[in-house]
C-alpha cells in the first residue's frame, strides 16, 4: 500500500492579509515532513476562479519549490487544464519538473474540456483552440 497527499490549496473566507502566502508555505512545509516520514507521493491540482474552494493556479511553480526541498517523494501534477495551456508547453513544463526533481514527477491527468459553467468562469484566460501540427 502506498500513501500520499493531495492539494487544491483552499481558503475559506474570511481572508487575513497573510492567509494566502501562510497557505502555500504551511503546505510546503507539510510536504516535506511527508517526504521524511516516508509517505509515497503528494499531489498538486490546477483551478482557476474558485476563490475558497482551490488557490492552485500554478501548480507547476509549486513543485518545483517541493523538488527543492524533498528528496523521494514523487510529485504529482493532477490536473492540468489543457483549453488554459498549450500542450507543448504543458510538456516542455513536466519535462523540466521532471529533470529538476530528479525523475520524481507524475503527470497523469488531463482536463481537455469543461462544462459550460467552467467555460464561462475562464472567459478571456484560456486559448479558443489549440492545434499542434508535429511533423512526423
Amino acid at each position: 500500500m502506498r500513501f500520499g497527499i493531495f492539494y487544491e490549496m483552499q481558503l475559506p473566507r474570511p481572508w487575513a492579509p497573510d492567509d494566502e502566502r501562510r497557505l502555500f508555505h504551511e503546505a510546503l512545509d507539510q510536504v516535506v515532513l511527508a517526504d521524511r516520514l516516508g509517505y509515497d507521493h503528494a499531489w498538486e491540482v490546477e483551478h482557476h476562479f474558485l476563490d475558497e474552494y482551490s488557490h492552485s493556479s500554478a501548480p507547476e511553480v509549486f513543485l518545483a519549490a517541493l523538488a527543492a526541498r524533498t528528496s523521494r517523494i514523487r510529485l504529482g501534477h493532477g490536473v492540468v487544464v489543457l483549453p488554459c495551456n498549450h500542450p507543448v508547453r504543458v510538456a516542455e513544463r513536466a519535462a523540466t519538473l521532471d529533470i529538476l526533481s530528479n525523475g520524481r514527477l507524475d503527470l497523469i491527468a488531463v482536463l481537455a474540456a469543461w462544462s459550460s459553467a467552467s467555460e464561462e468562469r475562464h472567459a478571456g484566460l484560456c486559448l479558443d483552440r489549440v492545434e499542434v501540427h508535429c511533423p512526423r
